[in-house]
């Protein structure tokens, strides 16, 4: 198979709603949205071969026009799979936004300090490991990682299938750096909160150590809005509001479905946490803390 083909190959992602809609709750002063990505142009930054997916376009400028329709002032950029360890396209946003935003980049285990000082300086403040898409890092270098960002007081972020969290456990309990777990931990919502996967999670997020994305509902339920994802994001909540943030997931990248209206995720939060100062700690106190900014 020649190149081109296996260019062809590969499932090429709907583009987010162009209209984000308007939000019926307001988002508080320095509101976080945790979990975004950027993408293209792609001929400045070029995809890994063997990727998951192609990303449709989804520029700065675009992404500064979302937030600023929810009301929203920071942001996490998050190095996507699609690039490999090239945290080109990821650093260039997060140094774009005049020091509001933060990064998470893909490193590898021979990574140099200069180099992570470098991105540091920048803003960026942890590593994704991403076991679901082709281009991440894999599971064995966790420790490696972890060793690695440890002086710089970085985290590891997780994008996993929550059932395998049983298994994982131990080694995310012996982890000398904090660790977040991605989308609610990205498993079938209509499992429940009994199977042994939610519950390990649930165990990590009380330890305290661990800290969980309130985020891609989308992804582990069907339909807006989402109710099987309610009691999953709930019980989080209940487990550790200190350690809660959210997170759009824009522009939704390798997702089948009806492409969600980000106005709407916001909202969903505010049902799922109708407490008004938890509400406002999930967006402003606990990113700053987790991402090392201060105001």
């Amino acid at each position: 198979m020649n190149s081109r083909e296996g260019e062809a190959a590969i499932p090429v992602c709907e583009a987010p709603n162009t209209d984000p809609g308007t939000p019926t709750v307001s988002a508080p002063p320095n509101a976080w949205d945790c979990h975004a990505h950027i993408f293209g142009p792609a001929e400045q930054y070029s995809y890994v071969p063997g990727r998951s997916y192609t990303p449709p376009p989804a520029s700065i400028q675009a992404y500064q026009r979302m937030l600023s329709a929810l009301g929203m002032a920071r942001a996490v950029i998050v190095q996507p799979s699609v690039y490999g360890t090239d945290n080109r396209c990821t650093y260039d946003a997060v140094v774009a936004s005049g020091g509001k935003w933060r990064g998470v980049a893909v490193v590898d285990t021979n990574t140099d300090m200069h180099a992570l000082q470098r991105m540091h300086d920048a803003g960026f403040r942890g590593v994704r490991i991403n076991l679901l898409f082709k281009g991440g890092l894999v599971m064995e270098s966790l420790e490696q990682i972890a060793r690695l960002i440890a002086p710089l007081g970085w985290h590891v972020q997780l994008l996993l299938d929550g059932r395998d969290l049983p298994e994982l456990a131990p080694r995310l309990r012996a982890l000398p750096v904090p660790f977040v777990i991605d989308h609610m931990g990205h498993m079938p919502a209509q499992l429940g909160l009994a199977h042994p996967g939610f519950a390990t999670l649930l165990a990590l997020v009380r330890e305290g150590n661990c800290w969980v994305k309130l985020s891609g509902a989308y992804r582990i339920t069907s339909k807006y809005p989402y109710e099987e994802a309610a009691s999953i994001a709930k019980a989080l909540v209940e487990a550790a509001p200190e350690r809660m943030v959210w997170g759009s997931d824009w522009p939704h990248p390798s997702f089948q479905g009806a492409m969600p209206v980000d106005a709407t995720l916001l909202d969903l939060l505010a049902s799922w946490v109708p407490d008004p100062l938890t509400f406002q700690r999930i967006l402003t106190r606990n990113p700053a803390e987790l991402y090392d900014f201060v105001e």
